[in-house]
């Protein structure tokens, strides 16, 4: 199935996309509720009854003329209030890349266990404006990603097991402030100013039993669930990135086992993958650089629009906005005698 959430008035809605229309939930089922938080915290009661009523659409049932157009609809994030946001750092590819880029050697330690950082799920939004402020465009960079979402809760969760807890994937772009994130970073803190602002997911959410076709093995010594899906990201309709989420090194399992150790994960957590090799203008510009030294560099700009396309996960489409501001934190660094 297709989940997905938008804008009903002056609330959200839980709807399903069936062949390019929308069905709200409580048409297709008057027990479904209609917010996406509620549908996964009973996910167990819930999807059954939804999968069963998509069923009868296809097949021309009683609602198959009630959906709604999907152009018609103001698409919100599928999971408008996530209960918190991870993001992991699974594609080997974009983390040596970018060590490359800057002349320093590899991460031993990538390979021993996969590891993630919790940004602002406040900050989630869905298709539409990215409302950015001076110090954003200081290096103002996308992200391309997937993301899952947790449907059934768990603590202590083992790889093997942790597929089942997976409600579905989706696309993320993790917006990125370099400027800002650099700078922190080098506290050995964060990323925090650099991410907050804004982390993108969309356009809906996609149930696993849809993916099916798509399932691959894990790489060699891994565990979990993999999908070949293509993965592309284009700025103003030009290419820039194009990747695959089978390039996955450590899988969404295993970033759940080590995610839920000792901790409780709760329906509706949202957890990334991590830039896919490529998926990045920091690594773009990095590797353009290393091989022409009059590389012209690219940033995200007030104007742009981004459109990241994932096979079976739709298109996610967003444009940059200038806040009305000159307000800039960058420049209110302090000087203090030591």
């Amino acid at each position: 199935m297709k989940l997905l959430s938008y804008q009903q008035e002056d609330r959200e809605q839980l709807g399903a996309l069936i062949d390019g229309y929308i069905y709200d939930m409580e048409t297709l089922h008057p027990e479904l509720p209609g917010n996406m938080n509620m549908f996964l915290n009973y996910w167990d009661d819930f999807f059954p009854l939804a999968q069963a009523a998509e069923r009868m659409v296809r097949e021309g049932g009683p609602f198959a003329k009630q959906g709604k157009p999907a152009g018609q609809v103001r698409l919100l994030a599928p999971v408008p209030y996530p209960s918190s946001c991870r993001d992991g750092y699974a594609f080997r590819q974009h983390v040596a890349a970018a060590r490359r880029n800057r002349k320093v050697d590899m991460i031993a330690q990538f390979d021993e266990y996969p590891i993630f950082y919790f940004t602002n799920h406040h900050s989630i939004q869905g298709p539409g404006p990215i409302r950015c402020m001076p110090d954003h465009f200081e290096k103002l960079d996308f992200e391309l990603e997937a993301a899952i979402v947790i449907g059934r809760p768990g603590r202590n969760i083992r790889a093997s097991e942790a597929d089942q807890h997976i409600a579905g994937l989706m696309i993320m772009n993790d917006m990125s402030a370099r400027t800002l994130q650099m700078e922190e970073m080098l506290l050995n803190l964060g990323p925090a100013k650099g991410k907050d602002f804004s982390t993108v997911i969309g356009p809906w959410l996609v149930t696993l039993d849809e993916l099916e076709p798509f399932e691959t093995s894990a790489k060699a010594g891994h565990t979990g669930k993999s999908w070949q899906l293509e993965m592309r990201c284009s700025v103003n309709g030009v290419q820039v990135s194009q990747g695959n989420l089978g390039d996955m090194d450590w899988t969404f399992a295993e970033i759940i086992e080590r995610a839920s150790y000792g901790v409780d994960l709760y329906a509706g957590d949202v957890i990334g993958s991590g830039t896919v090799g490529t998926g990045c203008f920091l690594e773009l510009n990095g590797t353009g650089k290393l091989q022409d030294p009059n590389y012209r560099e690219q940033w995200l700009q007030p104007g742009d629009t981004v459109e990241m396309t994932i096979d079976a996960l739709g298109t996610l489409s967003n444009s940059i906005v200038k806040e009305e501001s000159d307000w800039s934190i960058l420049a209110h660094k302090k000087n203090l005698p030591r």
